[in-house]
């Protein structure tokens, strides 16, 4: 009798539990304003390309016009990958650097972002499945901008962060020791001509291909420093 009432309270607890995982809420860091909902994933997957011969090895380059990020391995050629880009409202272009490294960064919501989604967690600890920050994120000069990924990677493609620039984990994985500490990043809404490089070797360093025309007007350009620190004391990303 004792081993039967046991299982009964089991399967009756177990009864309550997937009842109430089914109807509670689940308040997951990317909902609301920071899903993308499009159905393009950024495009082609990471390639090589060929690329601007007038730009340097170790550079970084993002455009929001393609929406894709290239890492130049040599005058000529660079790494293509795809990404997510600042929402309308959140557009931004200008010229910096990568001031700091991390793996498995932690994420702090700012005051705005839990107006907009009170649901939203306070803090998510690095390395957690649900953290927006992903897996790895570069810093950009004294801003709140990060290149991270993303726990959200049907996102990729779209226009949908808050100013920084998301990627697929594996790729920011893929991404992150290329980059030294110091590396210049361009980012701009200019869209670049590339096509798929067959081999590292299939081309001379002298070859380039030149951007086309501006893909649109920024809405505005880098925040200047005290105005960012201000607004980002919290050392929340997007």
């Amino acid at each position: 009798m004792t081993l039967t009432r046991t299982l009964r309270a089991l399967l009756a607890g177990a009864a309550v539990a997937s009842a109430i995982v089914a109807v509670a809420p689940v308040a997951h860091a990317q909902e609301g304003w920071l899903w993308g909902g499009g159905s393009v994933l950024g495009g082609s997957g990471r390639e090589t390309v060929r690329f601007a011969g007038n730009y340097s090895t170790g550079q970084v380059i993002v455009s929001f016009g393609d929406r894709r990020l290239y890492f130049v391995t040599r005058p000529g050629e660079a790494l293509s990958y795809p990404i997510a880009i600042p929402r309308e409202q959140s557009r931004w272009q200008g010229v910096t650097s990568v001031t700091m490294k991390r793996e498995n960064p932690s994420w702090t919501p700012t005051a705005t972002m839990l107006r907009e989604n009170p649901r939203l967690p306070r803090w998510v600890p690095g390395g957690h499945p649900m953290n927006p920050m992903g897996v790895r994120a570069l810093y950009l000069g004294s801003s709140a901008y990060r290149i991270h990924g993303t726990d959200a990677p049907w996102t990729i493609g779209s226009a949908v962060s808050k100013g920084c620039i998301r990627m697929y984990n594996q790729d920011v994985v893929d991404l992150y020791p290329r980059v030294r500490v110091g590396a210049k990043v361009i980012v701009t809404w200019n869209r670049y001509s590339t096509s798929a490089s067959a081999s590292s070797s299939s081309f001379g360093s002298g070859e380039s291909v030149r951007p086309r025309a501006e893909y649109r007007n920024a809405k505005r350009r880098v925040p200047r420093t005290a105005t960012v620190e201000r607004r980002t004391r919290s050392a929340a990303v997007q």
